[in-house]
């Protein structure tokens, strides 16, 4: 009996121990999967504050005028150099033959005026011989008249044909002066017709801007117009989402700033297509919020703050721009996104390496 009893003890103590052991193999479990967890946690930051976006771009024309083409539907893929609408373009058009007529015209004055300035060159150089020769001829009769082989009346007519000759070449200067101020010509350049050819470039420019076309690959979003209303120039007609380049703004708390730099690969989870991966490198992270004590200015990113424990923890926004762009997969501006942080650096492009910099 009392071996008996000896080895149930021997057992219980060894059960003890055991459940000592692996108790303790418990804890230490948890506190290495803990310490595990938590560097991941920090090391690979996670969160699923995050949004799709892409640039918004507002289409205004360089024209004012009334739309008389406009072959888009709301939503429509369109492609760079696609035409989005049409402003009527008469008006602009009458300008441009307006223009030309005035250029036309210009060029006729100016070639008036060359033969003006040529004709009043040829009167100065013929006035200007005549007053060579009666200034020479004066010249050989003075001593004959002290002589009295010519008459007065004689050097006096002379005398009088000079000073015509000489009011000649006045009156010749000041025409070809006067032609010259109204040509316009500053060394090879001709003013008149410069500013013709520019009143023509001009009206030709806004003959273009009446068919607005696409500047990029993009979407057509919130169409609200038709043909027949009127476009204001510098006024917003319709608006395109850039289709160039898809980013992700991830809201993460200011304590895992520390652990994001731009160059940083992240992975991307769109709510849209819960089992497709998408690759993104960080662009950048927030240096500023915009505060509601007034103590800023607007134009900043405007994050609410989330509860954590007993303050609140800002939170800042961190773009990431978008890669592995499938068809299949579209992007749509204002998507959920789930995003975590490799935190190892992938290869960036120049943009996002000179602001790493």
């Amino acid at each position: 009996m009392a071996a008996a009893s000896d080895r149930r003890s021997t057992k219980n103590s060894v059960r003890r121990i055991a459940a000592r052991i692996g108790f303790a193999a418990v804890i230490l479990a948890d506190l290495v999967l803990g310490a595990y967890v938590l560097r991941l946690y920090y090391v690979h930051p996670r969160t699923d504050d995050a949004y799709v976006r892409a640039n918004i771009v507002a289409v205004a024309p360089e024209v004012s005028g009334t739309i008389v083409e406009l072959p888009l539907r709301d939503n429509q893929h369109v492609k760079a150099g696609d035409l989005l609408f049409v402003i009527d373009p008469r008006p602009y058009q009458a300008e441009l033959d307006l223009a030309e007529a005035r250029r036309a015209l210009t060029n006729l004055q100016i070639e008036a005026l060359d033969h003006a300035i040529g004709a009043a060159k040829a009167s100065q150089k013929r006035a200007e011989a005549d007053a060579d020769y009666e200034r020479q001829y004066l010249t050989r009769l003075v001593p004959l008249e002290k002589e009295e082989f010519v008459t007065a009346n004689k050097v006096a007519d002379v005398r009088s044909r000079l000073a015509a000759a000489l009011a000649a070449i006045e009156q010749a200067r000041n025409e070809v002066g006067q032609a010259e101020k109204q040509l316009g010509q500053v060394g090879d350049i001709n003013a008149r017709r410069a500013e013709a050819e520019a009143e023509v470039y001009k009206a030709k420019l806004n003959v273009g801007y009446c068919r607005v076309r696409a500047q990029f690959d993009g979407y057509v979003t919130n169409l609200n117009i038709a043909v027949g209303q009127y476009a204001n120039r510098g006024r917003e007609v319709i608006s395109l989402v850039d289709n160039r380049t898809w980013y992700v703004i991830a809201n993460f708390r200011e304590t895992f700033l520390s652990h994001i730099t731009p160059g940083m690969s992240a992975r991307v989870y769109l709510l849209g297509y819960p089992n497709r991966r998408f690759r993104g490198v960080v662009e950048g992270v927030g240096w500023a919020l915009y505060q509601t004590n007034g103590a800023t200015v607007a134009g900043l990113a405007n994050v609410a703050p989330t509860l954590n424990w007993v303050r609140l923890a800002q939170r800042f926004p961190v773009r990431i721009t978008l890669g592995d762009e499938d068809p299949r997969f579209p992007f749509r501006m204002g998507a959920t996104a789930v995003v975590t942080i490799d935190g190892e650096p992938s290869r960036p492009p120049a943009t996002i390496r000179s602001q790493a910099h």
